[in-house]
């Protein structure tokens, strides 16, 4: 097997891991990671061999695009004071905690190094905390403070990652330098972000097509990454402010067209890539075996106490910055998702899985200083980062749904029912004010504003069925039925017409591109 039919190996299971994992219970993340440590010991598969420098930004753009998708900036600004306290405090903490122990415990590594290694494995992984959230129906508070975690502690965590990075293979180090280039990194990436930002929506305008702004949605994490980049910026800065804009200014609200195949298409790109870089995790395990060979007890025992380092600060870090947070909440009007009861601030504990940020950053480390050496430790860096995101990520991931069962930390689904109801009501009343101003202007026969007025009704039915209760319950249940009816008769018909359309497509002198234009109609007709 060579490095592309690898490739495509880990492409595969990256799709199959998602029913499989569905069935088992297991999340899609934990499973590729040991889908990747079956094929590291096997002996037909090489050693991954991917230069350092494309690592991160190869992994990190589309994975952090596809996440900042799924949010909101509204969300990020409601939750700023538990998000910066997970995002920016604890990485900070966890990298000093886990440096001064790795300086300790491992002979000769360097303080710039083991900075490096704590700014490495400090931050958690969104992919695979909101996966196992998904899965588990954790209350939506704890997912927002997870997301937003996930994201923003990548920045922070990539930063000093970089500092020290510097430091070792210069040899010089400023806390001086060290803040400002902080301070500009982030000014930069900002900057560099929301100009990217406007400009591909100008873009997006002038291109028209839906295929083609897609198309233009996946470069721009790219060019963000790079542009910041190069001008000393943050790169997951960039991206995350770049894909702010966009979700809140890109696509309109009667951009239909775009706007489901855009979810479609950052789905298959999230499974795809996230799929591999946690492939690439359990495929470290062959360089990791390669580099214990006569000395498992000793790199074991050094990653078990870094693990364990990084698993308890978190804990204590949790307990009294909830307990503070919930304080502040109580004493202002603001409408923070925190979490409610020690329980889910235990889920939130044990939600902290490392994963693709913390192996990018690892597999990232140079080969070599300034002066042409070994970068010092590497391979000990390695060894240790790798033990604790095997750690976390496939011990936490495996035993985090008992533990939630266990708990009995569940989302409020009667809430969640509610918001749905009250944003279908609000979308009903505003069809409905739509088409009184429609009749102020146009003389629409009587018959047709009543079926119009239904319709506007209707619109609310289909999001939240309960929504008929406030007002002729009975008479809209009849409705409701009567229009799901409709609707299974409807489907059926656009079936039988898209399939005599496909037909067509087979037959001599036709011409594919018109069938598929007049499929697209259909099936446009069939979303509705």
């Amino acid at each position: 097997m060579d490095q592309l039919a690898l490739l495509f190996a880990l492409l595969l299971g990256a799709l199959v891991s998602v029913p499989v994992g569905d069935r088992l219970g297991v999340p899609a993340p934990v499973l590729m990671t040991l889908f990747g440590g079956v094929l590291a010991v096997a002996d037909f598969v090489p050693n991954v061999n991917i230069p350092p420098e494309l690592i991160l930004p190869g992994l990190l753009p589309p994975l952090l695009y596809a996440a900042v998708r799924r949010t909101s900036w509204r969300q990020f600004t409601t939750n700023k004071r538990p998000i910066l306290t997970l995002a920016v405090a604890l990485v900070f903490v966890t990298t000093v905690c886990v440096a001064f122990v790795a300086h300790a415990i491992v002979p000769g590594l360097s303080v710039a190094a083991a900075v490096a290694l704590g700014a490495l494995i400090a931050p958690p992984d969104p992919v695979a905390a909101t996966s196992v959230a998904g899965q588990l129906g954790l209350p939506r508070r704890l997912v927002s403070v997870l997301e937003g975690e996930g994201l923003f502690n990548d920045v922070t965590a990539i930063v000093l990652y970089h500092v020290a990075i510097a430091a070792a293979v210069s040899g010089l180090f400023s806390p001086w330098k060290a803040g400002l280039a902080l301070v500009l990194s982030a000014v930069v990436a900002v900057a560099v972000g929301l100009l990217l930002g406007w400009g591909a929506n100008r873009v997006m305008d002038l291109l028209g097509d839906p295929t083609l702004q897609i198309g233009l949605t996946l470069l721009v994490p790219y060019a963000s990454y790079v542009l910041a980049e190069k001008l000393q910026g943050s790169g997951v800065l960039a991206v995350l402010t770049t894909a702010l804009y966009l979700s809140e200014y890109a696509t309109g609200a009667d951009d239909v067209m775009t706007r489901l195949a855009g979810h479609t298409f950052w789905d298959i790109i999230d499974t795809l890539v996230t799929g591999v870089a946690f492939g690439l995790i359990g495929l470290e395990l062959h360089n990791a075996i390669r580099t214990a060979s006569g000395r498992w007890g000793e790199l074991l025992g050094w990653a078990v106490a870094v693990a364990g380092v990084v698993i308890v600060v978190r804990l204590l870090w949790l307990l009294p910055a909830t307990w503070l947070t919930k304080r502040l909440h109580a004493r202002r009007d603001v409408e923070e998702e925190i979490p409610t009861s020690w329980r889910e601030t235990v889920v939130m504990w044990w939600s902290g899985m490392r994963g693709v940020a913390s192996v990018a950053l690892a597999l990232a480390i140079p080969l070599e200083t300034d002066a042409g050496k070994p970068f010092p430790d590497r391979d000990e860096i390695v060894f240790i980062a790798f033990g604790v995101i095997v750690a976390t990520l496939v011990i936490q991931g495996l035993t985090l749904p008992w533990l939630v069962r266990r708990l009995g930390v569940q989302a409020d689904s009667e809430r969640e029912k509610e918001y749905e109801k009250e944003l279908a009501v609000r979308a009903a009343k505003a069809a409905k004010r739509r088409l009184r101003e429609i009749e102020q202007v146009e003389d629409l026969p009587e018959e047709l504003s009543e079926q119009m007025l239904r319709q506007a009704f209707d619109i609310g039915i289909r999001i939240s069925p309960d929504m008929g209760e406030e007002e002729r319950r009975e008479a809209q249940h009849q409705r409701a039925k009567r229009l799901k009816r409709i609707r299974r008769i409807q489907g059926e018909m656009l079936s039988a017409a898209r399939h005599e359309v496909l037909a067509a497509r087979s037959e001599p002198g036709m011409d594919p591109e018109i069938v598929d234009r007049v499929l697209r109609h259909l099936d446009v007709r069939s979303l509705r």
